[in-house]
């Protein structure tokens, strides 16, 4: 079937409903389409939840977005949105995640073209499936790959201009509110490091009192710790703090301004904005790590289970630190060994490196917080071997 007579794709929907960093590493694809087809209508469907992340970007027409742990959980509901997807007519759908909730509003949406990934069964409805080679290759890289592989777009269509995020409207001023509460004015010509230490799988996770030591020093330094993350990351956070030895006063927080806790307390596009007002992130392998690319924040992370590849910081100003344990990258969600070698692979980033890697990225960028540069085509982070 020839998918190349790309004049006849005049509305087009793009679906990726997983995670937050998932659909920021959408956002290059829905650039590069917006560049081949500039006068299609371009849709995508995604988690309603995730709405702050697309919701004003500027190369898409209309968000579509399911309420997938809510109202559209149940199967009748599912079913019923289907019918609202077909009723869109498109006549392309490119499927961007492999799961089967979004195989199957890609394989039954109607279009006269579906293409992308699939889970067998469904891809009987697809014209052309394509594997996902992200573990050799940026995501982001494996996206275009698998467009190119499609026919729906030839290599001289990709228009990579990395990681996007429009500000939903009154994010802006919110952060700017709950900053100025955080920091009374003689705190804010001090620099704040953003620690975002929760990730969706244990084995992503660096250990809270290895983050306590770089906060501690950091604080010696003279820069103010901000937690992130969201609700469910609150006890990893609180259990970090009581490693710390900066961490008086925790009870009432507004009284030890050096530690502030945003952890659960923002929405999305909040996280956002209040990033941008942040000297330097020091992150797990999380979707927030991505947030913080799109707002052009400098960049510590620590990779273990995680292949680095496929999910490194999309941004040449980044640090990312390699685990040297051999076991690395499991891709394994719950670490299968026991005693000293659980959890090896976080356990061999020491939080000297880390350290050594913040005060950097504060040398080279401490100053720029909102305006550290992101040049057109340097994605590739700078990746510490230990």
């Amino acid at each position: 079937m020839n998918l190349n007579s790309r004049e006849t794709f005049k509305n087009i929907l793009v679906i990726n409903l997983m995670h937050i960093g998932d659909l920021m590493i959408v956002t290059p694809v829905l650039r590069t389409l917006r560049h081949a087809y500039p006068q299609a209508r371009l849709s995508l469907l995604a988690d309603k939840k995730l709405a702050d992340l697309v919701c004003c970007n500027p190369h898409l027409d209309e968000c579509l977005l399911i309420d997938k742990k809510g109202a559209d959980d149940r199967l009748p509901a599912f079913i019923k949105y289907i019918g609202y997807v077909r009723s869109k007519k498109f006549d392309l759908v490119i499927n961007l995640h492999r799961n089967e909730r979004a195989s199957a509003l890609a394989a039954f949406s109607g279009a006269g073209r579906i293409v992308g990934y699939a889970k067998p069964g469904f891809s009987w409805f697809f014209d052309k499936v394509v594997d996902n080679n992200h573990w050799t290759q940026h995501q982001v890289l494996a996206h275009f790959e698998a467009l190119t592989a499609t026919g729906v777009i030839g290599k001289e269509d990709i228009d990579d201009g990395g990681l996007e995020m429009v500000l939903p409207p009154g994010a802006e001023e919110s952060a700017a509110a709950i900053w100025q509460k955080a920091y009374p004015h003689p705190l804010r010509e001090k620099k704040v490091v953003a620690f975002n230490i929760g990730a969706s799988w244990p084995t992503k996770r660096w250990l809270p009192d290895y983050f306590a030591q770089v906060a501690d020093s950091l604080i010696v330094d003279g820069c103010l710790i901000a937690f992130f993350g969201g609700p469910m990351d609150r006890s990893m956070v609180d259990e970090c703090i009581s490693f710390m030895k900066h961490r008086e006063n925790q009870q009432d927080e507004n009284k030890n301004p050096l530690i502030t806790r945003f952890t659960g307390k923002v929405s999305l596009g909040e996280l956002a904005a209040l990033l941008k007002r942040c000297a330097l992130m020091i992150t797990t392998d999380s979707g927030p790590m991505h947030v913080g690319v799109a707002m052009h924040i400098p960049i510590v992370t620590m990779f273990g289970a995680s292949p680095v590849p496929g999910f490194y910081p999309y941004d040449g100003k980044d640090i990312l630190i390699k685990t040297p344990a051999p076991c690395h990258p499991c891709g394994i969600h719950n670490c299968p060994k026991q005693g000293e070698e659980h959890f090896m692979c976080m356990k061999l980033i020491p939080p000297e490196a880390v350290l050594s890697a913040a005060r950097e990225q504060l040398d080279k960028y401490g100053g720029l917080a909102g305006s550290a540069p992101y040049p057109k085509g340097q994605y590739t982070c700078k990746v510490i071997e230990l």
